[in-house]
C-alpha cells in the first residue's frame, strides 16, 4: 500500500464506512473452521495506523469464507498492514508492513509461533533455503538477511531505493526496484550484489516462466513522463531479451501473476489483462473488465486457472473477492477483509 495517497482519504471518510456498504453476496464460515488441504490465502492490508491487518481463508470446496485467522487463534490482532506472506515448510511468514514484524504461524492452526523483529517497513519475503530468506523494505535500503531457524535478522545487504517483489533462479535473488530503473542481482551464497539490470522505471513485480525466463513488470512514472514496461530477462545471462511498452501515458500496471504452467502472465492495468509466454505484443484490451469496481489485487489458482481478483471498493468497507473461470465467466463473489491485496494457494 501506498500510505501517503490513502491516509488522508481514510480520516475524511472513516466515518461512512457504516453508511456505504456494498452489497455483495457471502457465505462466511462459522467459528473455529479448520484450515483445509486446497484453499486460499488472502492478506488484507486493513487501514493504515489502524492496526486492523488480516488474512481470511477461503474455501472453495466449501464456498466459505473466513474473514480473520489470526486473532481468534492467538486472542490478538495481527498488526497495522499485512503486505505479504510465504509458505514454507508448514509455517506461514506474514508481512506486517506498518508494524515492522514478520508473524511465524502454524500453516494448519495459524497459531504464532514467533515474531521476527528488527525491520524498517518490510515489504516481500523469499526463501533463498531452509535457514534463509530475504526481505525487501520500503525506507531502508537494504534487504534484510534473516535466520529461519533462530528468527532473527543477521545482517543486512546495502540496496538503495524502494524493494519489492524477489524471485529465485540459479541461486540468484532478483529484486524489484519501484524506484530506479534496475533490477538488482544477489549472490544468495555470499549476500553480496552482484549486478544490476537495466530495465522499465518502477518495477514492481517479478515472475518465472515456463522456459526458465523472468518477467518482470515495470509501472512507470506519470509525473517523469516515463512509460510502463514489461521485460523478459534470461537469468542465465542477465540479458533483458524482450521489451514492451505501454502506449497509454496513463498506464500502470502492477500485479504480474502466472499460471500454474507458467505459460500465461496476467496482471491488473484498471482490468485485468493476460499474455502468452509466447506473444509478441502485449494485450490491447482486459480479458476481465473492471466495470466500476477498484481492481486491487490478483491471483490465480496454479491448479485450476480460476482467477481471483479483490475489490478493495473505497479502501474502509470489507473488500470483496470475484471469481473467473479461466473463460472469464464470473462464478461467484465474497467478502474478505479490509483491502485485500494478495492471494496464496496452499
Amino acid at each position: 500500500m501506498i500510505r501517503k495517497n490513502k491516509i488522508l482519504f481514510v480520516s475524511i471518510a472513516l466515518c461512512l464506512l457504516f453508511s456505504c456498504r456494498k452489497d455483495k453476496p457471502e457465505n462466511v464460515s462459522q467459528p473455529g473452521i479448520l484450515i483445509g488441504p486446497n484453499g486460499v490465502f488472502i492478506t488484507n492490508e486493513g487501514n493504515f495506523q489502524f492496526g486492523n491487518a488480516q488474512v481470511s481463508y477461503y474455501d472453495p470446496s466449501q464456498t466459505t469464507a473466513t474473514q480473520d485467522l489470526f486473532q481468534p487463534a492467538n486472542n490478538r490482532p495481527l498488526g497495522d498492514i499485512c503486505q505479504s506472506m510465504c509458505l514454507l515448510n508448514g509455517k506461514i511468514y506474514l508481512v506486517i508492513n506498518n508494524s515492522n514484524k514478520i508473524e511465524v504461524v502454524n500453516e494448519n492452526t495459524f497459531v504464532s509461533s514467533s515474531v521476527i523483529t528488527g525491520f524498517t517497513s518490510p515489504r516481500y519475503f523469499l526463501p533463498v533455503s531452509n535457514s534463509k530468506a530475504y526481505v525487501t523494505d520500503l525506507n531502508s535500503n537494504s534487504i534484510s538477511i534473516v535466520d529461519l531457524s533462530n528468527n532473527i535478522i543477521t545482517g543486512n545487504i546495502p540496496c538503495n531505493g524502494w524493494t519489492e517483489e524477489l524471485a529465485l533462479v540459479y541461486g540468484k535473488a532478483y529484486v524489484t526496484n519501484k524506484v530506479s530503473n534496475k533490477i538488482y542481482v544477489i549472490n544468495t551464497s555470499t549476500d553480496i550484489l552482484t549486478d544490476s539490470i537495466t530495465i522499465g522505471y518502477g518495477s514492481n513485480s517479478i515472475v518465472e516462466d515456463t522456459n526458465g525466463k523472468l518477467w518482470v513488470l515495470c509501472g512507470g512514472n506519470q509525473s517523469m513522463a516515463i512509460s510502463a514496461s514489461l521485460h523478459r530477462i534470461n537469468p542465465a545471462t542477465n540479458i533483458v531479451e524482450q521489451t514492451y511498452t505501454f502506449s497509454n501515458s496513463v498506464d500502470a500496471p502492477r500485479k504480474l501473476h502466472i499460471n500454474g504452467t507458467n505459460d500465461t502472465l496476467y496482471y491488473l492495468n484498471g482490468g485485468i489483462y493476460r499474455m502468452s509466454v509466447h506473444s509478441g505484443l502485449l494485450p490491447t484490451s482486459p480479458f476481465i473488465q473492471p466495470g466500476s469496481n477498484n481492481f486491487y489485487g490478483l491471483g490465480i489458482d496454479p491448479n485450476s486457472s480460476i482467477v481471483y481478483v479483490a475489490d478493495a471498493v473505497d479502501y474502509l468497507q470489507r473488500g470483496v473477492i470475484y471469481r473467473y473461470q479461466p473463460d472469464g465467466t464470473l462464478i461467484n463473489t465474497f467478502r474478505a477483509g479490509i483491502i485485500p491485496g494478495d492471494f496464496y494457494f496452499k
